[in-house]
């Protein structure tokens, strides 16, 4: 059961997404057995196969979602009855593939523990933008449902260097390089890739690709952006609106 609805005036519009997900999963009609959730940001670099298996999900381990070392706070949301601190998985909702029938079980509850972490200030204050995936790792762990961890299913560059037999490249971080193909990231390069740099509009066509020596990660993520914008119908007139 639904307890809270997310409105606008909580300040995060992501914790619209669990929302969106319940509304989604109540009125659409899925045929498929199996959802993918994954991002705007998320560019698909190999064939993406079924990594779930059967009722366990499939997941990627985010080195920043750390239910151990906030142990304090998930205890608020995931008692010691419950079971061990290892039960809330290292996750975000995305990228998971999931079965849609334990979706529909877990997002009512996604929804309810989101805002119950936003209404906590020391969850709010510690969790901030990665509010709702540790919300989505309780809610799954308050159901019982673990993830089958994949280290492969996702890269993030700068950090990741080598696309190898992974399957998505997530580009939330900045990629910024002086012209020796040296990272400065947190200082504006000489040659950078942001998304954030195009807040107001999408990026132009034939972005210059990076220097000499900057990782596989980064020259793919952009080759793919030049490839994407160079087909998809009328780019300059989307790019100048």
């Amino acid at each position: 059961m639904i307890k809270y609805q997310p409105g606008h005036f909580l300040g995060y519009v992501v914790l619209n997404r669990p929302w969106a997900f319940v509304q989604w999963l109540e009125r659409a009609n899925i045929e498929e057995e199996y959802i993918l959730m994954a991002e705007p940001d998320h560019i698909f670099v190999n064939p993406l196969p079924n990594l779930a298996y059967g009722t366990r999900p499939a997941g990627y381990p985010f080195f920043y979602i750390r239910p151990a070392k906030h142990e304090k706070i998930i205890r608020k949301f995931y008692p010691e009855e419950k079971g061990p601190i290892t039960d809330v998985d290292p996750i975000g909702n995305s990228p998971v593939i999931i079965q849609k029938s334990l979706l529909e079980e877990i997002a009512p509850t996604w929804v309810n523990v989101s805002l119950q972490m936003k209404d906590y200030p020391e969850a709010d204050e510690t969790f901030g933008w990665v509010l709702e995936m540790y919300a989505y790792a309780v809610a799954s762990a308050l159901h019982g449902v673990r993830h089958i961890l994949h280290e492969n299913f996702m890269l993030q560059p700068p950090w990741d260097l080598d696309v190898g037999n992974k399957f998505i490249i997530h580009y939330t971080y900045a990629c910024d390089y002086n012209l020796k193909g040296e990272l400065t990231y947190g200082k504006i390069g000489e040659w950078r890739f942001n998304k954030r740099s195009y807040l107001t509009g999408p990026p132009p066509k034939n972005l210059s690709l990076p220097p000499h020596g900057v990782p596989e990660s980064v020259v793919q993520l952009v080759k793919m952006v030049n490839e994407a914008t160079a087909n998809i119908p009328k780019w300059d007139s989307l790019n100048r609106s």
